[in-house]
């Protein structure tokens, strides 16, 4: 792309029409998100270490019953939150799509002997296998999919649970959702960071879809030395309550409960909604 393919781009971006996602599985980009994982200074990418350390407390006392378990993470990033949960003597299998985040988390299962198993694999066409007690998926991830994956992820997730077994997905609220699509457009510079090692311009412009409740985060990077242009899309599927319920309960799962967002945390944005079913 070119500087005027952005001049003459669509007045509005229709939800996956664009792009998936951003290249999660590009090496390259991979190991530059992996810094923004590291990070202690944020939580853009993964929350600082004192927050995972609290949700692991609780997913240890109030979902397994500090009672050594079976738990599978999708979308585990470096392995953050198994590596802990393998500390506390649970079984644990994470599965990301980052080829640079399942390394660094082989490799620090490796030094600290934790036992863990990581797995580089798509969520979509993963074989979850059977027999955990829990199936996690947090941090919005579940909202990066469409409607039809997601309800796939569900049944997978379904299956892979022992009786009584729990999954536990974390969401972006509607409400969320909703303000980010309607975010106003902005840009920066940046002399080398998330999207490229070189000096760069980021464009970004949002967009809600009322009919299929759906964001769009529209993205362009420019390289200042050529002009050219590179083309992102980031989509987030918006769900109710209701709409959250009516699925899970179609997927099989017999109860099915919600936390305006985790126990005890000091957080209070309203950002993002626990669900938590029983098969």
């Amino acid at each position: 792309m070119h500087l005027m393919d952005i001049v003459n781009r669509n007045e509005k971006a229709i939800p996956w029409t664009e792009g998936e996602k951003i290249p999660w599985d590009e090496p390259g980009f991979s190991r530059r998100m992996l810094r923004e994982h590291l990070s202690q200074e944020h939580n853009a990418a993964s929350r600082r270490f004192e927050i995972v350390d609290q949700h692991v407390a609780w997913i240890h006392h109030e979902l397994l019953n500090e009672k050594p378990s079976h738990v599978l993470d999708l979308g585990c990033g470096p392995g953050f939150y198994v590596s802990r949960l393998a500390r506390l003597g649970h079984t644990c299998t994470g599965v990301d799509f980052s080829p640079a985040s399942i390394e660094y988390a082989q490799k620090h299962d490796l030094e600290n002997h934790t036992e863990a198993t990581y797995i580089h694999h798509d969520l979509r066409t993963f074989d979850y296998g059977n027999g955990f007690d829990l199936v996690m998926l947090i941090y919005g991830e579940f909202n990066t999919f469409r409607k039809p994956d997601a309800r796939a992820i569900l049944k997978k997730a379904h299956q892979a649970l022992k009786n009584d077994g729990r999954l536990l997905i974390e969401l972006n609220s509607y409400s969320c959702l909703h303000g980010f699509g309607l975010t106003a457009p902005a840009w920066h510079s940046s002399q080398g960071g998330l999207f490229s090692e070189e000096p760069y311009l980021f464009l970004e412009e949002s967009f809600w879809n009322e009919a299929m409740q759906a964001a769009t985060r529209r993205m362009y990077v420019i390289n200042p030395a050529n002009g050219e242009v590179q083309q992102m899309a980031d989509n987030h599927q918006a769900y109710t309550e209701g709409d959250l319920r009516i699925m899970a309960e179609e997927c099989g799962f017999s109860k099915v409960a919600f936390h305006p967002n985790w126990p005890g945390n000091i957080d209070e944005s309203g950002d993002y909604l626990l669900m938590v079913c029983e098969k």
